[in-house]
């Protein structure tokens, strides 16, 4: 087992309006000893913008702005700009986030070159509505049934709006000339792939979702993540491969209960998953990540290195914001010790 610290509480809501109800699921993106996390930020009514605080080491915050730094701009996101993360690819920060219309959760994302203003380029995934989803993916022989229960319209139902795809995430740098991302459409985690994103088109993603089973990253293995599975951190590059560090969720009497997992994929390859811990990361078992505005919750979006510690920050019952430590070497001969044979 992994020996993870929990480091507790960073970050708590405030009395100012945006942020009135919450704050959880940051992006990260670390400068030397500067930690920057963008963070979701929740008003009453679940309303989400994106806050901003940065960070002296790992824990100590030192300046958080009083205002959203990024908010809703159109009907796509008037009620919800969610869940970000950030990468740098070639010199551009890229910000992924969910835009929430208060009916569709979708994938979106924006650019920025200074991490001051970014600029939205608007929703990449695929929005099909449920009819569109279950028509697309009949003939796919032995696809999990699980994608028709959250996915389609049950006989006599009838559902409004698009499929949820949520935790678009970016690999930090192009694999094989590609911009590559996950994105989530439940119960797993998909892969994708593209020179340009202006390639995903309604077109792409018809034939994408056609073949959804030949572009599954990582499914439900365990008894933790038996329900489903979706996007952390982005991926953290390593001489063994891309370490992921992803939620996987279990149905329990309580609820849904939310743990912190972990996965190796191969460096030039990514839908090739090397390795994957056979038990949780970490799991709710603090007060402040049993108890929330959606209890037994731990959900990790964001990362930063000190030294041989790895700070993974994370969403504590979807009221505040977190982190764990651990020995980063330790965790990737853990993975290495749990290799998957081909």
């Amino acid at each position: 087992m992994v020996t993870v610290k929990k480091e507790g509480i960073i970050l708590y809501h405030t009395d100012l309006d945006f942020e009135n109800d919450g704050v959880l699921n940051p992006a990260v993106y670390q400068e030397g000893d500067t930690v920057h996390l963008f963070y979701r930020a929740v008003r009453k009514g679940n309303f989400s913008t994106v806050g901003y605080a940065k960070l002296n080491g790992p824990l100590e915050v030192v300046d958080r702005l009083a205002k959203p730094l990024i908010g809703p701009s159109s009907a796509i996101d008037q009620q919800g700009v969610e869940d970000a993360r950030i990468v740098k690819i070639d010199g551009t920060f890229y910000m992924s986030y969910t835009s929430y219309d208060g009916l569709n959760a979708l994938g979106s994302y924006a650019t920025s070159t200074d991490l001051k203003t970014f600029e939205k380029h608007g929703i990449i995934v695929p929005q099909l509505d449920y009819k569109t989803f279950c028509s697309l993916t009949a003939e796919i022989a032995n696809l999990d049934e699980r994608y028709a229960t959250y996915n389609c319209e049950k006989e006599g139902e009838e559902r409004h709006g698009f499929i949820s795809d949520k935790n678009l995430i970016f690999f930090p740098r192009l694999i094989n000339g590609k911009f590559t991302f996950l994105h989530r459409i439940r119960p797993d985690i998909q892969l994708a792939a593209v020179e340009n994103l202006s390639e995903l088109t309604a077109e792409y993603w018809a034939e994408y979702v056609k073949n959804l089973d030949e572009n599954i990253l990582l499914t439900s293995k365990y008894d933790h993540e038996s329900s489903y599975i979706g996007g952390g951190c982005p991926p953290i590059q390593t001489p063994e491969g891309w370490l992921i560090i992803y939620h996987g969720v279990r149905k329990s009497e309580e609820g849904y209960v939310y743990s912190a997992c972990a996965a190796l994929l191969d460096l030039e390859n990514p839908e090739q998953e090397i390795a994957r811990l056979p038990y949780p990361l970490f799991t709710p078992d603090q007060k402040w990540e049993l108890t929330g505005y959606v209890n037994n919750v731990v959900f990790p979006t964001g990362t930063a290195r000190f030294d041989e510690r790895l700070f993974i920050y994370y969403g504590a019952a979807d009221k505040r914001i977190a982190a764990v430590s651990l020995n980063f070497d330790e965790l990737i001969s853990a993975l290495l010790e749990n290799k998957i044979r081909l």
